[in-house]
């Protein structure tokens, strides 16, 4: 089913299906972008997955190296279709120790699509602006995306309750009405966007693109141990437990991680934002390394393979919930 993207900026339009693949901690690496990107959804990874020694050479500057021309000869071989963008996440929190040096080599890289987090910075959209990048950045409510607009990101995640990670709680229906009534730029929605039907709803809604990262964790290309794979092909929404106690920042995790380490999902402790440390490159304490994020649209995924079987599913139940309802519609 075709759908209108010519208000959006170029590097989101032409897309196979208006979806965007979230960068998840650790799990996005090149080979999952890759595939992503081939496969005609935007790709991503956090700066931060790419970990060096120090004295190494950037890691970072070699993944996008890989990317990039990966990319190239993918499009050189098939012009008739050829790969979506990918976009970098750059953690904007005062503890990344990392994020000038970042921001020198995505600039350098001319990075097309930059995903910012925890934080809104007029210096950040500027380094993406000067190389003809565009910024989106996530927020959990209409007062964070009114201050991200000000501060000069070019569109918003709106990530809603439901969502992988870190996310807010607000239902996604109230938070695009609220954000629309006032920004008509490219607005992204996250929060259980497993399935072709959950997507068209999306943009029902109001939004622009869905943005899901959830289900490319059981894939073949994830950087994730198979246990955590197969536990998400395992459990459904109701084994999810939204807390705030790994990284200071509530999200949503897998109740089966949790019961590993030796807690009880339904009885955790709460913690607060100064318990985040982006210095060592990492979301949560290595204390709680084993604790598994997950968005409540896992019910979606039946099993571990390629990331391109994933959005070739999305794209057949999207056309198909469009036809239904063009009929009803009729």
């Amino acid at each position: 089913m075709p759908h209108m993207d010519d208000h959006l900026p170029p590097a989101l339009q032409g897309l196979r299906l208006p979806l965007v693949a979230a960068p998840l901690f650790i799990i996005s690496v090149p080979e999952l972008v890759i595939a992503q990107c081939k496969a005609g959804i935007v790709g991503s990874f956090p700066a931060l997955n790419a970990r060096e020694s120090e004295g190494e050479h950037p890691l970072l500057d070699t993944w996008l190296t890989q990317i990039k021309e990966a990319l190239d000869r993918h499009n050189q071989e098939n012009p008739d279709r050829p790969a979506a963008p990918f976009a970098v996440n750059q953690i904007v929190h005062r503890s990344n120790a990392r994020l000038d040096r970042d921001l020198e080599i995505c600039v350098k890289h001319e990075v097309p699509i930059w995903i910012t987090s925890l934080g809104a910075r007029v210096e950040v959209n500027e380094a993406a602006h000067s190389c003809g990048g565009i910024v989106l950045h996530d927020i959990i409510n209409n007062t964070f995306a009114r201050k991200a607009i000000d501060k000069g990101a070019d569109g918003l995640i709106a990530v809603a309750a439901g969502a992988g990670g870190h996310a807010g709680e607000q239902s996604p229906f109230a938070l695009v009405r609220e954000i629309r009534e006032w920004f008509d730029g490219p607005v992204l929605l996250s929060g259980a966007i497993a399935t072709g039907e959950a997507l068209l709803a999306a943009r029902a809604v109001g939004a622009d693109l869905g943005y899901t990262g959830t289900p490319f964790i059981a894939t073949d290309e994830a950087n994730a141990q198979t246990e955590y794979k197969q536990m998400i092909v395992d459990s459904g929404a109701e084994d999810i437990v939204y807390s705030s106690l790994f990284t200071g920042v509530w999200g949503n995790y897998l109740k089966g991680s949790v019961r590993a380490a030796g807690m009880d999902p339904d009885n955790l402790p709460t913690a607060d934002a100064s318990s985040m440390n982006f210095s060592s490159g990492s979301s949560k304490p290595k204390a709680w390394k084993t604790i598994w994020g997950s968005g409540q649209g896992i019910g979606a995924v039946r099993s571990i393979g390629p990331a391109a079987k994933i959005v070739e599913r999305m794209e057949a139940e999207y056309e198909s919930a469009g036809r239904t309802l063009a009929r009803d519609f009729a």
